[in-house]
């Protein structure tokens, strides 16, 4: 029996942020620098105004975005949500999820490199304020390991104050993303004191930022987001990501350290000159040589350092670039799959419905129901319901003429309290109404009737519903 050499898989085994002993391995990587990395920066800079500004910009008087789970209500990119429009949300969620599925599928895990917040947050805040107050990659492993005199303190206090104050302003934005940043600054004009429980849930939201930023740091990558998990579905051979040229970096014989005047392609040896540059470069610890791997973010930090490098022994860069598996070992070009095509067409299917439905979506929208549990009424000669309603106001002014007309069959609509209703903007307006109709105009014990709602003179609905009668005039 012949013996054949596997490759190498222990290192799925465990990953990089716990040690042998199952402790907490801090991960200290190197300041990255690069064309990648500089565009990352512009990137980087452009999401962050835009997450920080997005709650309180405008748009027809509606926020930009937010997602206020408590009352149901949603606005994505201007387009306010009601709970009656949930079904839009849900549509808008999945057209998310294909569309990051689509993504994943043809370059791998590059939403979280570039675009994911906690990346953004850690990679481009947090840690830039840590080679700051710490140094790069040398100077924090020996102020690690340095006792605590008046310099580690002094580094310590500050860069754990910074990351608390910034954990403040990010658990703000997020507040505001939650319950609307009209209401964040009214609480902040009253003064926590009158706003103590929105302070304590404040507080708390600071903690758990500084927490993950502070501490818990990558794992968030590799052990709670959900996402890391299923990219390793998606992928594919066909998908480009991060990757290693190991037919390049190996050669025949593997790598092996540069040395000035040696011959590697005659020797057999790789371009790759094992100078373990991407690997303490990367700021989750990886060696991306060892292939794709789940704790991979494709931040492109091996990319620019193995560019660097290659650039000082004079090789051709690209040793590790963004490429498919297939086009590593088969030369093979970028081209759409089954798969992808798949995704694109149910991806362009939704995205025509929602926009469909947002077009014929109404900006004033009625309810009218029977009361529940009430049967008929006689009234004289006539035979009456009683019915509910509710008017939401999905625009920014306050609507105050809005009444019902009973337009078939023919009856009367008697409301209890004032014929017109008032509401806010933004609102919810709610009552009650009689309809009575004589028995010769009913077809059954259930007649349908129609019921117009009107703002003023402009009509906004008309609604279909049941009104019970006697069996006896079927």
């Amino acid at each position: 029996m012949s013996n054949i050499n596997l490759p190498d898989e222990s290192f799925r085994d465990s990953i990089s942020t716990i040690t042998k002993e199952g402790k907490r391995n801090y991960i200290f990587p190197k300041k990255p620098s690069g064309k990648f990395y500089d565009k990352r920066k512009i990137l980087s800079y452009v999401l962050l105004v835009f997450l920080i500004s997005a709650p309180f910009v405008k748009i027809n008087g509606n926020q930009f975005l937010m997602f206020n789970v408590l009352e149901r209500r949603f606005n994505i990119f201007g387009f306010p949500f009601w709970p009656q429009d949930f079904h839009l949300f849900v549509i808008s969620m999945i057209i998310g999820v294909v569309g990051l599925t689509l993504f994943t599928v043809a370059f791998g895990r590059i939403f979280c490199g570039w675009f994911c917040p906690q990346t953004i947050f850690m990679e481009m805040v947090f840690r830039r304020i840590e080679f700051w107050i710490d140094g790069d990659r040398g100077a924090q492993l020996r102020l690690a390991k340095q006792k605590w005199d008046a310099e580690k303190i002094r580094k310590r206090l500050t860069k754990w104050v910074l990351f608390f104050l910034i954990s403040f302003g990010i658990a703000n934005v997020f507040l505001a993303y939650l319950v609307g940043s009209d209401e964040l600054l009214k609480m902040i004009t009253e003064g926590p004191a009158k706003n103590l429980h929105t302070l304590v849930a404040l507080l708390i939201f600071t903690a758990v930022f500084y927490f993950v930023f502070a501490w818990f740091r990558e794992q968030v990558c590799i052990i709670a987001c959900p996402y890391g998990r299923m990219q390793g579905v998606l992928l594919d051979n066909k998908s480009i990501n991060v990757a290693y040229d190991h037919v390049r970096g190996e050669g025949e014989n593997g790598r092996k350290k540069w040395r000035n005047g040696e011959d590697r392609t005659a020797a057999g040896y790789g371009d790759c000159i094992d100078c373990n540059q991407c690997v303490v470069v990367c700021p989750t610890g990886i060696d991306i040589r060892n292939g794709t791997q789940l704790e991979c973010v494709n931040c492109t930090a091996c990319i620019d350092e193995c560019d660097t490098i290659m650039e000082k022994v004079g090789l051709p860069k690209g040793l590790i670039r963004y490429a498919s598996e297939d086009e590593i070992t088969n030369k093979e070009k970028f081209k759409l799959t089954t798969r992808m095509k798949g995704y694109i067409v149910v991806l362009s299917l939704l995205i025509v419905a929602l926009i469909s439905m947002l077009f014929l979506r109404g900006e004033v929208e009625a309810t009218i129901l029977r009361l529940p549990g009430q049967t008929f009424q006689h009234k004289g000669e006539n035979i009456s319901n009683v019915y509910t309603f509710k008017v939401v106001n999905k625009t920014v002014k306050e609507l105050d003429s809005i009444h019902f007309k009973l337009v078939e069959p023919k009856g009367q609509l008697i409301p209890v309290g004032n014929e017109y209703v008032k509401v806010k903007e933004q609102g919810l307006g709610q009552g009650t109404f009689f309809v009575e109709i004589h028995p010769a105009f009913l077809t059954g014990d259930k007649t349908k009737i129609q019921i117009e709602v009107y703002d003023g003179k402009e009509l906004i609905e008309t609604i279909s519903t049941n009104f019970l009668g006697p069996r006896s005039f079927n």
